[in-house]
């Protein structure tokens, strides 16, 4: 186990009804002007922009409103709300939605006390060190913004998705009322439970030894995600179990389960590649490259993938040949995928071979640079990668 040190400020407020609760939680934060962010129409059609407004006005809260946020967040919207920002005085900004609108949100945080344009902290020309704060009402369990540090963009200039990691870009507090998942449509549901189970999988992937507890820690969040999604296709409005696939999408990516060990996280880079281009749900295109990715690197430490294997896939140890249980697992994520309704081929997504070798060279930064640490992947393995999801 490496040495550590965790911090998670944000608040998390959990339950039903708790999205009530969100003026007198900015209350505390002692804000004085609001922006609230959110997306689309949806949080109208639902009543939920009503309650939140309600609660604000009721608090004594002034606010303003930016909507418009898109699945994979483009810096265009950030740059109109920083200029916003700045011209109304905002001193706190509320999300409203899921993770591009809370992504979008931090975005404009990091940027508005910035000199330099925002995107200069997506391609490391700069590093975040002030934010204006952020709280978040989630809608969407995946991910896991409303309590990590980090915030992916999309640059339209490009179609470059990057992301950028600052402990001052957690949010205040996080309202997580699972009634607010209800409505969610079955394809959004499962894209989420795509992310959450990618982002445990970054973790427990991991070049580090000796890390038994976060193993375990890992292992119980995938199985109970694995568990309730399909509950929750068949019962929409089951509210327990949508709250333990809402806590799991925190728990995956508010560093808990990195602690101690070094995460791999080629997945998600070779993954913006292709949300970047095509513009698909993050976690249809994770579904994608997850597998490809375990079949590519397997070898690298089979021991690990027999392990998940065993302990999360339920798969008899073959101790004659443990090489056929770790394909075996494998094997089972790639059906889990397929019986939630998600995709495991790019093909599925409508894509083709013609851009392939244009994500291996984004992703490497023109074979400059290697992705992940489970196995560095330089830009040909990445392309090779790339020919399995086909």
């Amino acid at each position: 186990m490496d040495n550590f040190e965790f911090l998670n400020p944000t608040k998390i407020v959990f339950g039903r009804d708790t999205e009530n609760r969100v003026g007198q939680e900015i209350r505390k934060c002692q804000a004085k002007k609001v922006l609230l962010h959110y997306g689309g129409g949806s949080i109208k059609r639902l009543g939920l922009y009503e309650r939140v407004t309600s609660s604000l006005k009721e608090s004594g809260i002034n606010f303003i409103e930016l909507g418009g946020v898109k699945p994979n967040p483009r810096v265009s919207l950030v740059r109109e709300g920083i200029k916003l920002c700045r011209e109304r005085g905002i001193d706190f900004i509320l999300a409203v939605g899921g993770g591009s609108v809370i992504d979008s949100a931090k975005a404009i945080g990091i940027g508005v006390p910035y000199d330099g344009d925002v995107w200069d902290f997506y391609t490391g020309k700069a590093e975040p060190q002030k934010t204006i704060p952020v709280g978040v009402v989630l809608t969407i369990p995946a991910a896991g913004s409303e309590a990590s540090p980090g915030s992916v963009l999309t640059n339209e200039d490009g179609w470059f998705k990057r992301a950028v990691n600052a402990e001052i870009m957690r949010p205040r507090f996080a309202i997580l009322n699972p009634e607010l998942t209800f409505t969610l449509p079955p394809y959004q549901t499962v894209c989420g439970a795509s992310d959450i189970m990618a982002h445990v999988m970054e973790r427990y992937f991991t070049p580090t030894r000796h890390v038994d507890l976060t193993d375990r820690l890992c292992e119980s969040t995938l199985k109970t995600v694995i568990k309730n999604v399909p509950v929750v296709l068949e019962q929409p409005d089951n509210y327990d179990a949508r709250a333990e696939i809402m806590w799991a999408g925190t728990i995956a990516h508010n560093d808990l389960l990195s602690t101690g060990r070094v995460g791999d996280w080629a997945s998600h880079d070779i993954e913006h590649e292709i949300s970047g281009i095509y513009d698909v749900a993050h976690g249809a295109g994770l579904a994608v490259v997850f597998p490809a990715w375990m079949k590519y690197v397997y070898r690298e430490n089979r021991d690990k993938f027999v392990q998940l294997a065993v302990r999360v896939w339920n798969v008899d140890m073959d101790f004659e040949n443990p090489e056929r249980t770790a394909l075996t697992g494998i094997d089972r994520l790639e059906k889990f995928y397929k019986s939630v309704g998600l995709p495991t081929s790019l093909k599925e997504l409508g894509i083709s071979d013609d851009r392939l070798e244009e994500m291996a060279d984004k992703c490497t930064a023109g074979d400059t640079k290697t992705v992940g640490n489970f196995k560095k992947l330089g830009k040909q393995d990445v392309l090779n990668i790339l020919k399995m999801a086909l």
